[in-house]
């Protein structure tokens, strides 16, 4: 997550740990530098969970094992540091060695809020102008190749468990779901009818089930019924990426409580 701050760091494997013990030199080729522009700002009840699927989405799309990823662009100015830092600590996920985003005021933000004296705050900020480093309006630096995103047109997503990396868009998942289990060849699909009011069944309250080798059948109130595969839903925060975000933490008990309050 220090990435998210403009402090560049990975990852490495236990022959390159043992040669950082033991002060051995290691050697790398240069990498490639992928450049992610992002432009606009994520709309009202759209979280950094969302942002991260389709950023993910689109980098596993363009292959970017082994390569660096820099995000840049005059969307940054919106992008709180929580939000980077779980864009670049989702990194293993779309492949990159890193993902990195440059120094700018929420770096100077961060340090002031950790207790940094005001001389070390205005040092660092001279330095990174100095170098280059600083992230202005409007650059445009030179990348091995770039994407674009506008997060205006990020949509409420969800993903997991198997596969974190595979997003779907939260209005496709009926039809995402459907599609699965029917591709599944242990689920039969059928047919129950709602009870009205008057305790007739309506052809309006159709309701499509599948049937399935973990169905399992449930008495409720001296009621009996099928549980079957999407009756009931769990959905969970477990991940690094979305925990080390506190306005993620805080929709997701916010939801839970209104969750709670349905049932």
């Amino acid at each position: 997550m220090i990435n998210g701050l403009g402090v560049l760091g990975w990852g490495v494997g236990g022959i390159e740990a043992e040669a950082a013990m033991l002060g051995q030199p290691v050697s790398m080729l240069i990498p490639e530098v992928i450049g992610f522009k992002l432009t606009g700002k994520l709309r009202e009840g759209i979280t950094a969970t969302d942002l991260v699927l389709t950023v993910t989405e689109m980098l596993r799309k363009k292959g970017v094992v082994g390569k660096f990823v820099e995000f840049y662009g005059d969307g940054l100015k919106d992008l709180p540091l929580a939000d980077r830092a779980t864009i670049a600590n989702m990194a293993p996920e779309y492949g990159a060695t890193c993902g990195f985003f440059p120094v700018d005021e929420e770096t100077l933000n961060y340090m002031r809020l950790t207790g940094r004296e005001d001389e070390q705050v205005a040092l660092v900020e001279a330095y990174s102008k100095a170098q280059g480093l600083w992230r202005e309006p409007n650059d445009e630096p030179v990348f091995t190749d770039a994407l674009h995103l506008d997060m205006t047109e990020v949509e409420a997503s969800l993903a997991g468990p198997k596969r974190p990396q595979d997003r779907v868009a939260l209005q496709d998942m009926a039809a995402a779901f459907n599609k699965f289990m029917q591709e599944d060849t242990k689920a039969k699909p059928t047919e129950r009818g709602k009870l009205s009011s008057e305790g007739g069944q309506t052809a309006v309250g159709i309701e499509r089930s599948f049937e399935h080798d973990t169905s399992r059948a449930v008495k409720l109130n001296e009621q009996d019924f099928s549980l079957d595969p999407g009756a009931v839903v769990i959905a969970a925060i477990t991940s690094c990426t979305n925990t080390s975000n506190p306005s993620v933490m805080m929709a997701a008990g916010l939801l839970a409580r209104k969750a709670r309050e349905k049932a």
